[in-house]
C-alpha cells in the first residue's frame, strides 16, 4: 500500500470512489446529484492537499486536508476520507487518518476537527474515538439521512500539537 499526493491524472479513479458515496447520501453533506466536475473541485481543488491510497496499482482510498476556518482558526484542519467498497473493513480508514495527522502536522496544523460525523455512522464514530478524537459537541437532527430521517452529528476534535492544551 502506498499513500501519495493526488494528481489530475487520478481524477477518474477518485470520482469512482466519490460517486457511490455521494450518490448514497448517507455520510457526507453533499448534494447526492453533484456533478463529477463539482465533486472533483470540492475534493481535489478546494483542499490544501488531496491524497490517494494505492494497492497493486489501483486507487482504493482517498482523503483531503483543508483549513477548517480562516484567520484565528487557521491552525485547525479538517479532513474527509473515502475508502472504496472493495477495501472496506481492512483498516484502511485508520491508516489514512494516521497518515493525515502526520501530513497535517507537516503542513503546520496544530489540531484536526471533523465537523459532521453522523451518529448513524457508528463505525466512524468508534474509529475516530479509538484514534484519540473527542466528541466536543453534538448537533441534534443535523442531517437528513435517506433511510433514518433526521440524525444527530458529532463535532470531533483532536490536538495534533503535543504542547497544546
Amino acid at each position: 500500500m502506498r499513500i501519495r499526493l493526488a494528481t489530475d491524472e487520478d481524477a477518474d479513479a477518485i470520482w469512482s470512489l466519490l460517486r457511490p458515496v455521494f450518490r448514497e447520501g448517507a455520510t457526507y453533506a453533499i448534494d447526492p446529484q453533484i456533478s463529477q466536475g463539482a465533486a472533483l473541485a470540492y475534493w481535489m481543488h478546494t483542499p490544501r492537499a488531496t491524497y490517494v491510497v494505492e494497492r497493486d496499482g489501483a486507487i482504493i482510498g482517498t482523503y483531503y486536508i483543508k483549513t477548517n476556518q480562516q484567520g484565528g482558526g487557521a491552525h485547525v484542519c479538517n479532513c474527509g476520507y473515502i475508502v472504496g467498497a472493495a477495501a472496506r473493513g481492512q483498516g484502511l480508514a485508520a491508516q489514512m487518518c494516521a497518515a493525515s495527522q502526520t501530513q497535517a502536522r507537516a503542513l503546520g496544523y496544530r489540531a484536526m476537527q471533523f465537523n459532521l460525523v453522523l451518529e448513524s455512522n457508528d463505525g466512524a464514530v468508534r474509529l475516530w474515538h479509538r484514534l484519540g478524537f473527542e466528541t466536543v459537541g453534538m448537533i441534534p437532527r443535523a442531517f437528513a439521512h435517506p433511510d433514518q430521517g433526521l440524525v444527530a452529528a458529532h463535532v470531533m476534535f483532536k490536538w495534533l500539537d503535543a504542547g497544546a492544551s
